[in-house]
């Protein structure tokens, strides 16, 4: 959570000069109350994930949390494009949606105490829920100062509710496992992450605001197997490596064919 939180700083600080130069050359748009009320659900919801994916990264591998959460999240989010907002399915993306049950069952079943499922398995619907929210918001602005103020909202947020969590754990103390220290990031490495992180989410959000979710969720999982790879290869996450290998690359084809 620490290196998330100067990575959001930074990102912040990064994106915040070049966004008010573009403001001021294009006629200072306005900002519906609409849309800001869904950029800070939507923050609300990432701030949860994040919260979530590091319980879940606690508890389990990186090869097997990865696939769950990214896998689930664009299953979920084609259900809300389908159910909220009257998307539709062909079949190609009916059997898509078969082979991602199956690989984020194959990879679950990987881990000998299944700890990281179910944080997992909620990393995937809060990642569901901040797309789906982002789909209708994204659509009342312009892309660009809509993912600003999500970038600044969770900046903001993300020491508000460390220092709660951090309360809430003093509070708890001897009654629950207190978390290791994170070794301190530079503020190159910090750059670094935050530019990857929140730059690739601001073209998601340019995604919304050009195709229905059902497609653009899907597309964004892709690094799947990649990850996935990253973890039994580098990781030495070598236990059931060749399930957990083949339930990613059953994830990244149900993706492929919920994107046709």
């Amino acid at each position: 959570m620490a290196t998330f939180q100067r990575a959001t700083i930074a990102a912040a600080s990064i994106i915040t000069p070049p966004t008010a130069v573009v403001w001021m050359l294009t006629g200072r748009p306005g900002f519906l109350p609409a849309a800001a009320g869904w950029c800070a659900l939507s923050a609300a919801f990432e701030l949860t994930y994040l919260w979530l994916l590091a319980a879940a990264y606690r508890r389990g591998e990186l090869s097997v949390v990865y696939p769950i959460a990214r896998g689930s999240a664009p299953l979920l989010a084609v259900v809300a494009g389908l159910g909220l907002l009257h998307e539709r399915l062909t079949a190609v993306q009916l059997a898509g949606v078969g082979l991602l049950l199956l690989g984020i069952l194959a990879v679950a079943v990987s881990q000998s105490g299944g700890r990281a499922t179910l944080p997992a398995l909620l990393t995937g619907v809060a990642i569901a829920s901040y797309t789906a929210v982002d789909r209708v918001g994204v659509r009342l602005s312009t892309p660009w100062l809509y993912g600003w103020l999500l970038v600044v909202l969770i900046a903001v947020g993300l020491p508000v509710s460390t220092w709660v969590a951090a309360h809430l754990t003093a509070a708890r103390r001897g009654l629950v496992e207190q978390p290791r220290a994170s070794p301190s990031l530079s503020r190159a490495q910090a750059i670094l992450i935050g530019v990857f992180m929140w730059g690739g989410y601001l073209l998601v959000l340019w995604a919304l605001s050009l195709a229905p979710l059902s497609v653009v969720a899907p597309v964004r999982e892709t690094a799947v197997v990649g990850v996935a790879v990253w973890g039994v290869w580098r990781l030495r996450e070598r236990k059931s490596a060749a399930v957990k290998l083949s339930g990613a690359a059953a994830t990244l084809a149900g993706v492929a064919l919920l994107a046709l």
